[in-house]
């Protein structure tokens, strides 16, 4: 794949995290379905992970190998906090904490949006 079409999937992957987050708060706010709202969580964060891999032309179908990837490429090199890495883990233990797992989302996505835009605009001055 190229550099261009790993950046507008890196981008879409993003936004689809942005859009499964909304889609989180909202099974816990208005439909009041903790359960749904920590499987979107998850998504949310797992997208997020997507939309750096995708950077590098990295494509799994296995979420424990995007996740291993993800952390050997990205959190042992320092470029993300332990934190990100442990997100995944701990939001299938959430289910009665689903609050807390949108936040911790909020924060995974928080953490990866200033690299993507820092990638991207090395990506885009390359062209």
């Amino acid at each position: 794949m190229d550099e261009r079409s790993c950046l507008d999937l890196s981008m879409y992957r993003f936004d689809k995290a942005l859009t499964t987050l909304r889609t989180a708060r909202a099974n816990l706010n208005d439909a009041g379905d903790p359960d749904s709202s920590v499987n979107r969580s998850y998504y949310a964060v797992f997208y997020a992970m997507l939309s750096v891999t995708a950077l590098d032309g990295f494509e799994s179908n296995k979420h424990s190998e995007v996740i291993s990837y993800f952390s050997q490429k990205y959190v042992k090199t320092g470029i993300f906090s332990t934190e990100i890495s442990e997100m995944p883990a701990h939001a299938s233990k959430l289910k009665e904490c689903a609050e807390e797992q949108i936040q911790n989302a909020e924060s995974v996505l928080s953490m990866i949006r200033p690299y993507l835009i820092n990638r991207r605009a090395e990506l885009e001055d390359k062209q």
